[in-house]
C-alpha cells in the first residue's frame, strides 16, 4: 500500500522495497476496484471488465469494453487503467485494486521486471495515474473472488461477436414442445392441398396455412 504523506509524493509505490508491502492497513475510506481482462486465443480478441465497490462494499460501477485484438496481459492493464481512470474522474482518493493477474500485481509492485514492449507503455501509464493516489494498493486474489469481474469481461466479448446467452430451459420440461415453422411446397388438386415435401407431423395434428401461389416460370 501507498500512503502520502508530506515531502513523499509518490514514494515508495513502485520502488524494490524489502518491506512488506501488505503491512499496512489500508485506508477505512478506500474504494475497491475487482479487474480482470482476457483474450479468447492470447492473442485474439480481448476485454476487460471492472467492478467499483464504494467504502461500504456497495457497487458504484461495471465497466465493461472491447479493446481489439490482443493478449490476456494487455487486456488486463487496460482494466486497470479503467479503474484508475474511474477513480480520478469521480474524486476519489484511496483506491484498493484486486486482480487475478499475478504477473500484472507483481509488475505494479516493483517485483518484477517489464520486459515486455506491448506491456511497457501500458505499465508507465499506469504507474503514474497510481502515484496520483493519496492511498493505492493492489493484490492479487484467486479467480474465484474476482468472478464478477471477468464475467464483465465476458460479455464485452460476447457482446462484440454476436453471440447471445444460451436460452433458459423451459421452467416445465414435461410439457410438449412447438414443431418450428418451417415452408413446405404443396399442390391443389380436386380441391384439397397436397404437399410435396414430407411433413413428419403426428396423426391430428392441425397446422396454420398461408397460401402464396407461386407463378409458374
Amino acid at each position: 500500500m501507498f500512503k502520502r504523506t508530506q515531502g513523499n509524493r509518490g514514494a515508495g509505490l513502485f520502488s524494490n522495497s524489502t518491506s512488506d508491502p501488505d503491512a499496512a492497513t489500508p485506508s477505512s475510506a478506500a474504494y475497491r476496484a475487482n479487474i480482470d481482462g482476457g483474450s479468447r486465443g492470447n492473442p485474439g480478441p480481448a476485454s476487460y471488465g471492472v467492478v467499483i465497490r464504494d467504502s461500504r462494499g456497495e457497487i458504484v460501477a461495471k465497466l465493461k469494453k472491447y479493446i481489439g485484438r490482443s493478449t490476456n496481459n494487455v487486456a488486463e492493464y487496460y482494466g486497470l487503467i479503467a479503474a484508475l481512470d474511474y477513480a480520478q474522474q469521480h474524486g476519489i482518493r484511496a483506491l484498493q485494486v484486486q486482480s487475478d493477474s499475478e504477473l500484472l500485481v507483481r509488475q505494479m509492485r516493483g517485483q518484477y521486471k517489464v520486459k515486455s514492449p506491448e506491456l511497457r507503455p501500458l505499465y508507465e501509464r499506469a504507474r503514474k495515474m497510481a502515484q496520483t493516489f493519496d492511498s493505492f494498493k493492489i493484490e492479487h486474489v484467486y479467480r474465484e473472488q474476482n468472478a464478477e469481474a471477468d464475467a464483465l469481461a465476458n460479455e464485452a466479448l460476447d457482446e462484440t461477436s454476436g453471440r447471445t446467452p444460451a436460452p433458459k430451459p423451459d421452467a416445465n420440461p414435461a410439457r410438449p414442445q412447438p414443431t418450428p415453422a418451417r415452408k413446405i411446397r404443396a399442390r391443389f388438386r380436386n380441391g384439397a392441398l397436397v404437399p410435396l415435401d414430407p411433413l413428419d407431423l403426428a396423426e391430428g395434428s392441425e397446422v396454420e396455412l398461408l397460401v402464396r401461389p407461386i407463378a409458374k416460370g
